[in-house]
């Protein structure tokens, strides 16, 4: 369509598209979409050449004069915007920050129900001429006109096997007998209850109706209540659909709907519990600190540096309770999946049903639920992992990052963003307080409150004086020297033993699952190789299979090598898997429960494990890292910590750092309910300074060595890094292609002038070359996070999609992500 004309235009971000091409498209809305076409809404569009029809988001509106033909929207998915203002805000950061598509950035907001897909069907046109139909076109239109319902007749129509019939449909739609109509489906749709109240007709008519016994009963009941739900009044009342159906049609009553929101929490509410909780002086000296801020309506970020076991939650939980009594809404985001079903029992316990919960481990239908209550203002408190930072909530007092240092924290897909500055810019918008607490706190955000972009607040005591746990090192060179060639030193043993003796509770760490770590032949030494990784298989003796950590692929154990046909193998390192068999055998008598991801496939198993590990039903806890961080054991007087040698030199330049983390973290489970813990460091290097450091829990010591490091090979937090990641199915195509890239950056560094301070590094196959099928190389840039150098990344990017021979290579940017 061309016209000199004023008309009413859309800027629509197209799903599914991919990133050098994500740009706003303009059409036309049509008179009648005038109403419903507003932004924020998705939309029905013809996209491309061929017109196909693709969903879309409204991002903007404007009157004007188009300047070329336009096409005209479809249809309307929504029947109001799914994004507000901010939220809309929102994915215009994303896609300015992480390098990502419109629709990724929507996909990320949205639950995952609310997704739409444009299905095209076929409906028949009205008034249509049969008499120029052959027989064979007849006879499907008479079997479509009489279908029984809609699946009959798509059915009928279904071309799957049937060439024949889509020659005969193709006809039907030149021959206007038949249509085809775009309409967009929602993976969940809405559920609501019918509800019935009296007619405003009814209500000043009384004395013109004559009503049944019956009809008066559930009349008298409305008059009481204003309304009820069908299900109330038939139960209330003793009566069937059929007498609310006849009080409709005789115009005494009507129908209509409103959402079916369940209510969770209402029956763990436990009243004048939150107004029992004491705070110390050094905890109501941060308290006060923080909901000063908060009052002040000022964005401000704050850093709680507190010792593992010095009440950081209790504070977290007054500042919520005061920000709600302000009239205002508060965010508590976790790092774990596992700890939600403690935190959110307690904090349900306490605040009732106002407290919703968002994690992955959610069905899609309890997500959409959640994100509805929370949108219908229902909800005041939000406690989730890393996706929760986008929960809409339209009045936000104060953000809480729990244990803010964890690498889940950061998304790792598109769009690749990092949660506190998400959460940053949250705050900006609603002049709220960001507060980042950990016991062990990133290097960066400890060097940004260093340097006074951060305040730093500190809990160095535990609460009501309790005492550090104490951690011995326990050097395994010693114990294989002395005979010993189990995993467990004869320390370690001991100390369970005197724990099963005192019923007091173990958790014991070891940060790799499986039965054995990998298989090698013993005719080549070569190990069994994941097929679609480089990496080697795990052996998982629960199920006799060979799992890959990695792409999740699963093979049976081979009777032959397939390099040289040798049948003889050597089974080698050691798993939570084993670990839990081989403490069977030391403690017969014991209760032991495993947690990792193999034992964890339910969505429910962690509230349960943990509850019943709580209960004391277990003496033993073994797992991965998921048992490492913010879960209270009263009963846990002793930890072990086994085989973490490996993460220190994991090829990231944070490996350090989250070494120290994990151990300082674990070690702190004990002891937390008066009695003294201990913990035990089980290491084939007992002088590494990092192990030492944690061993003492002296986080500044360790902060002093780690920033001169990073200072000195410039890292993060003196600069940021960028990496631009290459993958494809074919070695050489990824290859050819990183090489490509750093061309690229040298043309727009000489072309462009570029003067802001840049390094990059590169290009190199990542330190796994291989996963899930694709070969990876990366380029680092190390860099300054401005806009100049966004745009600069931006510029490589699109650049690389010029090489159409690259057109099945994917290339990413990722700010601040995983380098190895």
């Amino acid at each position: 369509m061309h016209t000199d004309a004023v008309v009413r235009t859309a800027l629509v971000a197209v799903y599914n598209l991919a990133y050098p091409v994500d740009k706003p498209f303009s059409y036309i809305i049509p008179e009648e979409l005038y109403e419903t076409a507003v932004c924020g809404v998705r939309v029905i569009i013809p996209f491309g050449r061929g017109g196909r029809k693709r969903a879309g988001l409204i991002i903007g509106i404007s009157e004007e004069v188009p300047s070329m033909k336009l096409k005209k929207i479809i249809s309307v998915a929504d029947s109001a915007p799914v994004l507000n203002d901010e939220m809309m805000q929102m994915v215009f950061w994303l896609k300015e920050n992480t390098f990502c598509t419109y629709y990724d950035a929507v996909k990320t907001i949205l639950p995952s129900g609310m997704n739409i897909r444009v299905n095209e069907k076929y409906e028949l046109s009205e008034g249509n001429i049969l008499s120029s139909l052959t027989s064979e076109e007849l006879n499907l239109v008479c079997f479509l006109k009489n279908a029984s319902g809609k699946r009959e007749f798509d059915e009928i129509l279904d071309t799957s096997s049937s060439p024949e019939k889509a020659e005969i449909i193709r006809s039907l739609l030149e021959k206007g007998v038949i249509r085809k109509i775009s309409q967009a489906d929602r993976k969940i749709n809405d559920k609501f209850i019918k509800m019935i109240k009296l007619t405003d007709y009814y209500q000043k008519n009384q004395t013109m109706f004559r009503l049944t016994p019956k009809q008066q009963q559930a009349v008298k009941l409305l008059e009481e209540n204003g309304s009820a739900s069908v299900k109330e009044v038939c139960y209330i009342c003793s009566i069937t659909t059929a007498v609310i159906k006849n009080l409709i049609k005789s115009g005494i009553a009507e129908e209509y709907s409103v959402p079916d929101f369940k209510i969770p929490g209402e029956d763990d509410y436990e009243p004048g519990v939150l107004e029992k909780i004491q705070l110390s002086s050094q905890q109501e000296s941060v308290y006060s600190r923080v909901i000063e801020a908060v009052l002040e309506e000022t964005p401000k970020c704050f850093l709680l540096h507190g010792v593992t076991g010095s009440g950081k939650t209790s504070v977290f939980i007054k500042l919520i309770e005061q920000t709600l009594a302000a009239g205002r809404q508060a965010m508590l985001l976790i790092p774990e999946i596992a700890l939600t079903p403690q935190i959110v029992k307690n904090f349900r316990r306490l605040f009732g049903a106002t407290v919703s919960v968002i994690h992955s481990n959610l069905s899609l239908s309890q997500r959409l639920e959640e994100y509805k209550r929370i949108s219908a203002g229902m909800s005041k408190i939000v406690i989730g992992t890393r996706s929760a930072v986008f929960a809409p909530l339209d009045n936000i007092g104060i953000i809480i990052m729990d244990e803010e240092g964890e690498r889940s924290y950061k998304s790792d897909s598109a769009p690749r963003y990092t949660t506190s500055a998400v959460a940053k810019e949250r705050c900006r918008r609603h002049n709220a307080v960001l507060l980042l607490g950990s016991a062990t706190p990133s290097v960066e955000s400890y060097y940004y409150a260093s340097r006074g972009i951060y305040e730093l607040l500190e809990l160095k005591e535990r609460y009501n004086q309790s005492a550090l746990p104490h951690v011995e090192i326990v050097d395994m060179s010693i114990e294989r020297a002395s005979g010993n060639t189990s995993e467990f030193s004869e320390v370690l043993i001991n100390e369970i033993n005197e724990n099963l003796k005192a019923h007091e509770q173990t958790i014991l760490l070891l940060n790799r699952r499986g039965y054995h770590t990998f298989i090698s032949c013993s005719g080549c030494n070569n190990p069994l190789y994941c097929k679609n990784c480089s990496i080697p298989y795990t052996y998982h003796k629960a199920n006799n299979s060979l799992v890959c950590h990695y792409c999740g692929d699963i093979a049976a154990p081979p009777s032959e090598c397939p390099v040289c046909g040798s049948t003889v193998f050597r089974q080698m390192g050691f798993g939570t898997q084993k670990m839990e068999e081989q403490l069977g055998e030391f403690f017969p008598s014991a209760r032991i429960l495993r947690m990792d991801a193999d034992t964890t496939f339910s969505r429910y198993a962690y509230e349960k494990n943990f509850q019943d590990f709580a209960d004391k039903k277990y003496d033993i806890m073994v797992g991965t890292q998921m048992i490492g961080k913010g879960l209270d054991f009263p009963d846990v007087t002793l930890v072990g910590i086994l085989s973490i040698d490996k993460s220190l030199f994991s090829g990231d330049f944070r490996s350090y750092e989250r070494t120290f983390s994990l151990i300082t973290q674990v070690a702190g489970r004990s002891g937390r309910g008066g009695k003294r813990g201990r913990a035990y460091l089980q290491t084939f290097m007992p002088d590494h300074y990092v192990l030492n450091l944690a061993a003492q829990q002296n986080y500044n010591d360790f902060y002093e060595e780690e920033i001169a490091l990073r200072k000195t090979l410039i890292f993060p937090p003196v600069c940021d890094v960028c990496v631009i990641g290459i993958s494809s199915v074919s070695d050489a195509a990824a290859a050819a292609a990183s090489a490509v890239v750093l061309k690229i950056i040298k043309d727009i560094i000489a072309s462009e002038k570029i003067t802001f301070p840049l390094r990059v590094l590169g290009p190199a196959q990542s330190s796994v070359a291989k996963v899930n099928g694709k070969f990876r190389y990366r380029l680092i840039l190390k860099c300054k996070n401005n806009k100049a150098t966004r745009d600069f990344i931006r510029s490589i990017l699109l650049k690389t999609a010029e090489y159409r021979e690259f057109s099945n290579v994917n290339i990413y940017a990722d700010m601040n992500g995983e380098i190895i």
